[in-house]
C-alpha cells in the first residue's frame, strides 16, 4: 500500500512541520506545545512500517513528534553503521504527508557529546539471559538502544512511544527499562508490517539484490512452521527450535544465526514446555543480516 495521505487533508499546522537538530531548540519548542505528546522513534529511511507508526500515534495524540537518528552505540565495530541507508529528504516529505508536527533529527554529537560515559545496562538484553537473542549475538546491542531511547524520552518528555512488532526482543527490553526506571512513557507495540510474500519490512531489506531478496522469504516460512507446529500441539522448545532451524536449513543462500523461544516478559530462553513466548530468527542473506519473530499464545 502506498503513501495516500495528502497534503490538502493535513491542517496548515501540519504544513509547518518542525525540523529540530539541537536539544535546546526542541526543548524551546517543547515548552510551547500543550497536549499528549506522541513519538515514533527512528533511524529513517522510513518504509511502511514506519508509516503505520506514525498513522498510529498521530490518532491517539494531540502532538507527534518523530525522531530520525541512526544511533552509533546500537552497532557493533565492523557492522553496517557507516553504510545503513539514509534518506534525510524522503524521510522528511513522508513526515510531513503523515502530519508530523516536529521531527527531531540531532547530529551525533548532541546525543553522545564529547566525555559522554553513561550508558544504560538492562537485564532481560544480556546474553547470559539468552544464548539465542541479538544480545548474543550483538554484545552491545540492547545497551546502545536502551541509553539512546531514554535519552530521547528525557528529550521528548512524550505520554507514548510507539514501536514494531518485528524488534520483539527491543519491545521488551525498552518496556522493562521505562518500567524499572518509573519513566512516565506508555509503550504501545503495533503489529509487524510484512510485505504479500511474508517478508518483515527492514531497511536493510534495501541490500538485497533481486535474488537476495526472494531467499530472504525463508525467515518467515521458517517462523510460520514453527507457528504451526506449536497451534498443533507441539509445545517442547527444543523440538520448536529444531522445527524452525530444519526449515531455515532448506534455503542453501541464508546462513543461520540463532533460532530463539524466549519469554515475552524478560527474554530468557526458554527450555521443557512453552506455554507462550517469541519466536524469533536471524540470520544472513549475502551480507545482508536479518531478524524476524512471531509470537507463540
Amino acid at each position: 500500500m502506498e503513501l495516500q495521505v495528502k497534503r490538502k487533508e493535513l491542517s496548515s499546522d501540519s504544513l509547518q512541520m518542525k525540523v529540530l537538530e539541537s536539544i535546546e531548540d526542541f526543548r524551546s519548542w517543547r515548552e510551547a506545545v500543550v497536549g499528549d505528546v506522541g513519538v515514533v522513534t527512528t533511524m529513517g529511511y522510513l518504509h511502511r512500517g514506519h508509516e503505520s507508526l506514525i498513522r498510529a500515534a498521530r490518532e491517539q495524540n494531540k502532538i507527534l513528534v518523530a525522531t530520525i537518528f541512526v544511533n552509533p552505540a546500537q552497532f557493533a565495530p565492523g557492522e553496517d553503521l557507516e553504510a545503513y541507508p539514509r534518506d534525510e529528504e524522503g524521510d522528511l516529505e513522508t513526515c510531513r504527508l503523515l502530519g508530523v508536527d516536529a521531527v527531531f533529527m540531532p547530529p551525533r554529537d548532541q546525543i553522545y557529546p564529547p566525555g559522554f560515559g553513561t550508558y544504560v545496562e538492562t537485564e532481560s538484553g544480556k546474553s547470559s539471559q539468552n544464548s539465542h537473542s541479538e544480545g548474543s549475538s550483538r554484545p552491545t546491542f540492547f545497551r546502545g538502544v536502551a541509553t539512546v531511547v531514554l535519552k530521547l524520552f528525557n528529550i521528548i518528555q512524550p505520554k507514548r512511544a510507539y514501536f514494531g512488532r518485528k524488534d520483539a526482543q527491543q519491545c521488551v527490553v525498552i518496556q522493562n527499562t521505562v518500567r524499572d526506571l518509573n519513566v512516565p512513557v506508555e509503550i504501545i507495540i503495533e503489529p509487524t508490517v510484512r510485505e504479500h510474500d511474508g517478508l518483515a519490512l527492514s531497511s536493510r531489506n534495501a541490500y538485497l539484490n533481486r535474488e537476495e531478496r526472494s531467499k530472504a522469504t525463508i525467515l518467515y516460512s521458517a517462523l510460520t512452521a514453527g507457528v504451526s507446529a506449536f497451534k498443533n500441539g507441539e509445545t517442547d522448545a527444543d523440538e520448536l527450535r529444531n522445527i524452525v532451524k530444519s526449515e531455515a536449513g532448506k534455503e542453501e543462500g541464508f546462513t543461520l544465526d540463532y533460532v530463539s523461544v524466549a519469554d515475552m516478559n524478560n527474554m530468557k530462553e526458554q527450555e521443557g514446555t512453552v506455554k507462550t513466548g517469541i519466536l524469533a530468527i536471524a540470520g544472513h542473506i549475502g551480507k545482508t543480516r536479518l531478524i524476524d519473530n512471531m509470537i507463540l499464545e
